[in-house]
C-alpha cells in the first residue's frame, strides 16, 4: 500500500503505490470511493481529508482550522497544486502518475505542506511558493521528502521543451537512456530545496520502470493516480 511511510514526531507522511488502489476521487464510483476508505482507515484514522484539482501551477491553498470544504466532486479543497497547513487531525493529499509529488513539515514549528509539481509547475516554483506559505505560519526548520516520479531517464521531451524548462531549472535538463532529450522533474525540485536550504530525503522509484507505482506515460489516460500524504497528530 505504501512505497514510502515515515514519522516524524507529531508529523506522518507517506507515498502510496498501486496496491494502494488508485486516489482519483469519483463519489460516483463505488471502487474508487472505497480505495478512499480504506486509505483512509490506514492513514489517520478519524482526519478529514484535503486534495486539489491539480491545474500544474504554483498556487498554494490554505487549510484552515474549519478543515477541507465539501464539494460535489468530493473532498477538493481548491484548484491549486500545493496544499498547507497548521492544524491537527487534517490529511493533505496529493495525487501523481509521474509527476512529482512533495510533501514538507515542520515538526516542531507544527505546520505541514504537499505539492505536486509537474514539468511546468517545478518550473514556475510550486514547492518554492509552499516553502513560502509555510514560513508565513511560522515554520523555520523546514524538512522535505520526494517521492516517485518518472526518471530523467525515461521522460523523453523534444528539444526545446527541455530546453525552456531548463532555462528556469538548470539542474532538470537530462537525456534519456537512449540519447534523446528529458527533464527531470526530480532533480530540479530536490535543487530548488537545496537552494532554499530545506534537507530532502528522496525516497527514489522511477513510475515508468517500477511496475507497482502508476504512470500515466506507461498506462495511458485510464491509468491510476498514487498519493503524497502528510497529517499531523492532535
Amino acid at each position: 500500500m505504501f512505497h514510502f511511510r515515515t514519522r516524524l514526531g507529531p508529523v506522518e507522511l507517506a507515498f502510496t503505490d498501486r496496491h494502494a488502489g488508485d486516489v482519483t476521487f469519483d463519489p460516483h464510483d463505488p471502487t474508487r470511493v472505497a480505495v478512499h476508505r480504506r486509505l483512509a482507515s490506514s492513514f489517520g484514522p478519524g482526519d478529514a481529508v484535503a486534495a486539489l484539482a491539480q491545474v500544474h501551477g504554483r498556487e498554494v491553498a490554505y487549510v484552515g482550522p474549519e478543515g477541507p470544504r465539501a464539494t460535489d466532486d468530493g473532498p477538493i479543497h481548491a484548484r491549486a497544486d500545493a496544499l498547507v497547513t497548521d492544524q491537527p487531525g487534517v490529511t493533505l493529499l496529493v495525487r501523481a502518475a509521474d509527476c512529482t509529488p512533495v510533501v514538507l513539515a515542520d515538526p516542531e514549528a507544527r505546520v505541514v505542506g504537499a505539492a505536486h509539481a509537474g514539468r511546468r509547475g517545478m518550473a514556475a516554483g510550486v514547492v518554492p511558493a509552499l516553502l513560502e506559505a509555510m514560513r508565513d505560519l511560522g515554520a523555520r526548520g523546514v524538512r522535505a521528502w520526494v517521492g516517485p516520479r518518472v526518471c530523467g531517464g525515461c521522460y523523453e521531451v523534444p528539444e526545446e521543451m527541455r530546453e525552456e524548462v531548463a532555462a528556469a531549472a538548470p539542474a532538470s535538463r537530462a537525456t534519456t537512456t537512449w540519447g534523446t532529450p528529458s527533464i527531470d522533474v526530480g532533480a530540479g525540485v530536490l535543487a530548488q530545496l537545496a537552494e532554499l536550504g530545506v534537507p530532502a530525503t528522496d525516497t527514489g522509484g522511477c513510475t515508468v520502470e517500477d511496475l507497482d507505482l502508476f504512470s500515466y506515460r506507461r498506462e495511458g489516460p485510464g491509468g491510476g493516480r498514487l498519493a503524497g500524504l502528510v497529517r499531523m497528530d492532535p
